[in-house]
């Protein structure tokens, strides 16, 4: 999952002067959507189709955080993501009656302190857009690029004082959340289509203040589309992918609701590649520390994770625990390291706080 841009984004860049809606959950991601697609279950995802956008949906994105390594050990972490919302329903359009509004963000994790940019662009003009064949998704300078499918990925972006460029590679298959790929969010009905692919190795830079150093590691790219993700009274969510060192992955999520318990789920995949989807009631997530962000805000930046059913039981930590992102949506994001009964390297997401 993702910070997703949709109603405020609409009215920044729409040049609508009325204000915004209170929204009912965070970013009005638990308004009504008539009009738009629904998601529904047994719909088969079919690639290279699913790479690319979705006409007709309300809100979607391509979403990448990277766990890295240089020469001397440390980490480094680096996230790129591009968000779709559409104004109306209706299919995008060569001029600036295109329904889209796209959202760019970018950020670098690691020694010295966290640095993230934002870049914002109209759908029909060339501004940003995503290509399925040969893949391509970009807005502005920053891109992410293909061939004919997602195998091979070039990776780059740039803000204020930092920049990555990153080359990710994977032969493995792609992962489907849920059931087949549909992805629920509460009790409620409201549901994703949601597919990883988690097995990216990384070669490439980063860029810090001028200074251009050499990093590997692995990396996680999350694809996901809706019109109604959460349901009303949904606050904001904590999002996990990890990879433990054994070569298994995690992901797992918890939708916090303003009354009541938080909606659970999330997906365990073998070093060999099996993948099974996890009960809420196989996950058990609890903060340990908070860190004060430069809003002020108490963001826990500590956690013990436990999916006792395939021996998880880690203390999960952030590498940099302010690594707040100041945008128009702000939250939390990040790289995260684990010990416990697994080692690892992976990224936390925390939105609604």
């Amino acid at each position: 999952m993702n910070v997703k841009a949709c109603v405020v984004l609409c009215a920044l860049l729409s040049g609508c002067d009325q204000p915004a809606p209170a929204p009912q959950s965070f970013a009005g991601l638990g308004e009504q959507a008539s009009g738009f697609s629904q998601v529904t279950r047994d719909h088969p995802l079919v690639f290279p189709r699913d790479h690319g956008a979705h006409e007709g949906f309300r809100i979607e994105w391509w979403y990448v955080t990277a766990n890295l390594e240089d020469a001397q050990g440390r980490d480094w972490g680096a996230q790129w993501t591009l968000f779709r919302s559409a104004l109306r329903p209706g299919a995008e359009t060569a001029d600036w009656n295109s329904p889209n509004l796209w959202m760019g963000h970018a950020a670098l994790t690691g020694p010295g302190g966290h640095r993230a940019g934002e870049t914002l662009a109209r759908g029909g003009i060339g501004q940003a857009g995503v290509e399925v064949q040969p893949f391509r998704a970009w807005i502005n300078d920053w891109s992410l690029q293909g061939g004919e499918g997602i195998a091979g990925l070039h990776m780059k972006a740039a803000g204020q004082g930092f920049g990555y460029d990153l080359n990710l590679r994977s032969d493995r298959p792609l992962v489907l959340h849920g059931s087949q790929g549909y992805s629920e969010k509460s009790g409620k009905g409201q549901a994703s289509y949601y597919y990883s692919q988690p097995f990216y190795r990384v070669s490439g830079e980063v860029e810090r203040d001028g200074l251009c150093i050499a990093v590997t590691g692995q990396a996680w790219l999350d694809r996901e589309w809706s019109s109604q993700p959460l349901a009303a009274g949904q606050t904001g969510w904590d999002w996990f992918s990890l990879h433990l060192d054994s070569g298994a992955k995690l992901m797992l999520f918890q939708v916090r609701e303003a009354k009541g318990l938080p909606y659970r789920a999330g997906t365990w995949v073998s070093a060999q590649g099996e993948v099974v989807a996890l009960r809420s009631d196989q996950i058990q997530l609890q903060a340990l520390a908070w860190t004060r962000q430069e809003n002020g805000k108490e963001v826990p930046t500590r956690w013990r994770v436990r999916v006792l059913a395939y021996g998880v039981d880690v203390q999960v930590d952030a590498v940099e625990p302010r690594a707040w992102m100041n945008t128009r949506f702000p939250y939390w994001e990040g790289p995260v390291r684990l010990q416990g009964s697994a080692g690892g390297r992976g990224y936390l997401e925390m939105t609604g706080y």
